[in-house]
């Protein structure tokens, strides 16, 4: 068997259409929406010789790959390699990489501890600490939203929550894009994160250790799982870790990105202060124009098919997330952000039983900013290009330049 890129080279059906691209050419992380228009229009699977994958760029097929638990695994790693052939990077997450029977079980876990009342809870504290960040952010004027709000307020206010004694806000947003980076194929961006890797997250295993979280928090729920004998206390520690790679980054990521959105469209920012109750479609119509997790991949566990077109067990799927939110089979008019549109359906928080866990916390950090902004700034206006930081699976501001003007 012939290995590419840590799973097994394929040779595609001739039916499927073959798509000669690198979809991890940093050009094409930075500014991917050609891209994204190649992928749909070449068919519902394309073979990419580039990196011997099947990929599927429209909805339909995205979410079917993202549904159908069965056919197409996670527990074989959501990245290019495959757990089955090769070692993976790190111990896979029990949330992320894992399928039934352990998912289940482990879920129910999660689930209890970032439940929509937990969210709910927070909710205060979250309002309290964005309106002290927005009147701060208000005597500068000038700020770069990405640093300034998406980075400092979910490593303000999340380490709280999960009763964290050890924080240190650089390994927080670093860990989720380091494994982010791992999930594609030997190039520079994961070379350079696999790198960094060793300090960030044997940082992070520590600062996930039962007796480095305070009680009442959401770290300390998730330990009373393993109390209860529903998980071990390994399984435990590993699943307060995969709270700082679902929970930190990938909601920094989306801050950014929601701000990013209205700040180039100046009239859904005055939508939404005079219609605060619009807030939550317009964090999910965010979320799809602009999904977080750009690209996730799925492996065949067994000889199957794809819209009719034969697909052999071990083949990788590239899933295309933000591809899929564009889709215009799915969407009218999908790449214009409406606040309004209340986008039910939209992948940026997945699908199916791996369905983004933390979406409510994610969800209320958020809403919290921008209710905040709402109340006290007239106008959000770009001050200088925005800035894409290429990675292999997160479509992530690096620099956001904004003004904030007074209301």
């Amino acid at each position: 068997m012939k290995i590419i890129e840590g799973h097994a080279a394929i040779d595609p059906h001739p039916s499927i259409p073959v798509l000669e691209l690198d979809p991890f050419d940093e050009g094409i992380l930075r500014d991917p929406f050609d891209y994204y228009t190649a992928l749909r229009e070449a068919g519902p699977v394309v073979f990419i010789p580039s990196c011997s994958v099947l990929a599927v760029g429209r909805h339909e097929e995205v979410r079917m790959a993202f549904s159908d638990h069965r056919r197409f695994v996670s527990s074989r790693g959501v990245g290019l390699n495959d757990f089955k052939l090769e070692k993976p990077w790190r111990q896979p997450s029990l949330i992320l990489e894992s399928d039934p029977p352990v998912h289940t079980r482990v879920r129910a876990v999660m689930a209890r501890a970032l439940s929509p009342k937990v969210a709910l809870g927070l909710r205060e504290t979250f309002r309290e600490e964005a309106d002290e960040l927005v009147d701060n952010l208000l005597e500068r004027g000038r700020i770069d939203a990405v640093h300034d709000i998406a980075e400092q307020f979910p490593t303000t206010v999340f380490p709280k929550a999960v009763g964290m004694q050890d924080v240190n806000r650089r390994h927080l947003v670093d860990y989720g894009a380091i494994a982010a980076n791992a999930f594609g194929p030997d190039n520079a961006l994961r070379r350079d994160a696999l790198a960094r890797a060793p300090e960030v997250v044997s940082w992070v295993t520590a600062a996930c250790a039962r007796d480095r979280l305070a009680p009442g928090g959401i770290g300390m729920a998730v330990y009373e799982g393993a109390d209860a004998g529903e998980v071990s206390e390994e399984e435990a520690m590993l699943l307060v870790r995969s709270l700082f790679s679902a929970g930190v980054d990938t909601t920094v990521t989306g801050m950014g990105n929601v701000l990013w959105c209205l700040s180039r469209n100046p009239e859904a920012w005055q939508r939404l202060r005079a219609e605060p109750d619009l807030v939550r479609p317009c964090i999910d119509e965010a979320v799809r124009i602009a999904a977080p997790i750009h690209t996730f991949a799925r492996t065949a566990n067994e000889e199957t098919e794809i819209a009719g077109h034969p697909v052999p067990e071990g083949a990788k799927i590239l899933c295309g997330l933000g591809c899929a939110n564009l889709d215009p089979r799915k969407w009218e008019d999908p790449e214009t952000f409406r606040i309004d549109r209340r986008p039910g359906g939209h992948l940026g928080f997945g699908t199916g039983i791996h369905g983004c866990v933390g979406q409510h916390i994610a969800r209320a950090e958020i809403e919290a900013v921008l209710l905040a902004l709402a109340a006290r700034v007239a106008a959000i206006e770009p001050d200088g290009d925005a800035v894409w930081r290429p990675n292999n699976a997160m479509r992530a501001l690096d620099n956001l330049p904004l003004r904030l003007v007074p209301a």
